[in-house]
């Protein structure tokens, strides 16, 4: 277990702005890679090119071997009956968006800090490492209620505002959360994650932060819509007690409306327990090979920013991955 630091001493169901805005120094150790590195996937050695900063349509060319077959323009083959591709010009700055699901599963924890407040940290680390290497940033968190949502900007300009609402959307209080243009929030994953659609521009670099408790295998429309254009890295956020269940003993639990008692001793529920995350964990891994995503796992317990360093390493230089 990680031993707490400055920005984790706290009651673990909330984080205040500061700490997120303390996250900057740590974030200088990440490499939010450029245009041309490549990351190996952990879901079976599938390679995934960040393709860097946002590009713009510039002219077509007749295809050469090695050009992407994803940048056909059908168009054009159609019309001249020769394969052609499109040619992009390079943007000075890259849009980053980030997608941070802070709804009812994601408050929950047994480990440090809900996983609410562990995706908040993880997202305050990607967008200062992200703006502190020239890219714009912006985002949309989200619960069953709210959400807040900003367009990607240079510097700070959205970047602060959007950690506010990381804040408030992981307060722990009671009653109506005020939040700067309220909007109304999504009540899945999927739900928010074809809003986001939407909003990113081909050539953005896209985090969806989330245990993905909700997502199905039948829920890759979005994910290939984004993967169109856009790289796509996952960080699914969980904790201990979702992958195995604790020590044989009864144990009083409620949802809110009503108390049950787990009995763990039961080999038959332990055993069912853990497949079950598995079987998830597959299944994630699965979407991220079919369409191009990267994956990083992140448990509560864990130091956010080394296993996002580590997650993040470009292929070829991370210790014990894919080589």
């Amino acid at each position: 277990m990680r031993e707490p630091s400055l920005h984790t001493r706290q009651s673990g169901v909330g984080i205040d702005l500061a700490s997120l805005i303390a996250l900057r120094q740590e974030a200088g150790r990440l490499q939010i890679a450029p245009r041309g590195k490549v990351l190996a996937t952990r879901s079976g050695g599938h390679l995934s090119r960040f393709r860097g900063r946002g590009m713009e349509f510039d002219e077509s060319r007749v295809y050469q071997p090695g050009d992407d077959p994803r940048n056909m323009d059908w168009r054009v083959t159609a019309r001249s009956t020769v394969a052609h591709v499109k040619l992009f010009r390079e943007e000075r700055e890259r849009p980053v968006w980030l997608l941070v699901d802070i709804g009812p599963g994601m408050r929950f924890g047994t480990r440090v800090a809900f996983k609410s407040v562990v995706a908040a940290q993880a997202a305050a680390l990607l967008a200062w490492a992200a703006v502190d290497k020239g890219d714009r940033v912006g985002g949309v968190v989200f619960n069953e209620q709210r959400r807040v949502e900003y367009r990607p900007a240079a510097h700070t300009r959205s970047l602060l505002p959007l950690l506010n609402g990381l804040t408030e959307l992981t307060a722990a209080r009671d009653g109506p959360v005020p939040l700067p243009a309220p909007r109304s929030g999504f009540g899945s994953l999927p739900a928010a994650a074809a809003h986001l659609v939407n909003l990113v521009r081909p050539g953005s670099l896209v985090f969806l932060i989330s245990d993905f408790a909700g997502l199905g295998s039948g829920d890759g429309a979005w994910m290939a819509r984004l993967a169109a254009g856009s790289e796509m890295v996952l960080v699914q956020v969980y904790d201990a007690l979702e992958a195995s269940a604790p020590p044989a003993g009864r144990y009083p639990v409620t949802d809110g409306s009503g108390r049950f008692v787990v009995d763990t001793a039961d080999s038959g529920l332990r055993r069912h327990w853990a497949e079950r995350f598995a079987d998830h964990a597959a299944m994630l891994q699965q979407l991220c090979l079919r369409y191009q995503a990267h994956l990083i796992s992140l448990r509560t317990d864990q130091a956010v920013g080394e296993v996002l360093r580590e997650g993040l390493r470009p292929h070829g230089r991370r210790s014990g991955g894919i080589r």
